[in-house]
């Protein structure tokens, strides 16, 4: 099973290396020396870390095949996973990963309001998107008042929104209608 670990940012200097946006809770286990990663799209890759720094709350990740800006600049908003067999399905504390998620239908009481489309994890709170039946993206806090179930064998989250939550998302809310 592949578990992405870090979609990679925008180049850094000249010599090659990106900033990364690290999606595990273990960044000085996963982006050592050595590191091999499955990439997406595969033509990117496979890549092989080099060099991985802190700068300020910004990880920087050298690759052994990327030897300056022009080819950070290639790779930019590519996809690292890892090959892990050790997802523990009881710790589910732990979280939830985004592949986990994707695609569950997102449910209100009974109703059907869209698709999980992504997990983006953030400092203080997870925000999962959904795409509703019209298209629309809804930000929602993933956390476990708005969010009480995760029910990954029936195919859905069931979403408590509070008042305005849909509305507030929308670009069309608010605004006087002609």
């Amino acid at each position: 099973m592949q578990l992405q670990v870090a979609r990679i940012g925008k180049p850094h200097g000249i010599r090659g290396e990106v900033t990364v946006q690290v999606l595990t809770d273990a960044p000085a286990e996963r982006f050592v020396a050595g590191t091999e990663f499955v990439v997406e799209p595969a033509s990117a890759g496979p890549l092989t870390v080099r060099s991985a720094r802190w700068n300020k709350d910004i990880l920087l990740l050298g690759f052994e095949e990327i030897a300056d800006r022009n080819a950070a600049e290639a790779i930019r908003g590519a996809k690292l996973y890892i090959e892990t067999e050790e997802l523990d399905d009881e710790d589910d504390d732990e979280g939830w990963y985004e592949h986990e998620l994707v695609g569950l239908e997102a449910r209100v009481g009974s109703q059907v309001v869209g698709k999980v489309a992504a997990l983006t994890t953030l400092p203080v709170q997870d925000l999962l998107t959904v795409t509703t039946s019209e298209g629309k993206e809804i930000l929602i806090p993933f956390v476990d008042e708005i969010v009480p179930e995760v029910n990954i064998e029936e195919g859905y989250i069931l979403i408590t929104p509070p008042a305005g939550l849909f509305e507030l998302n929308d670009e069309g809310a608010g605004e006087p209608a002609e």
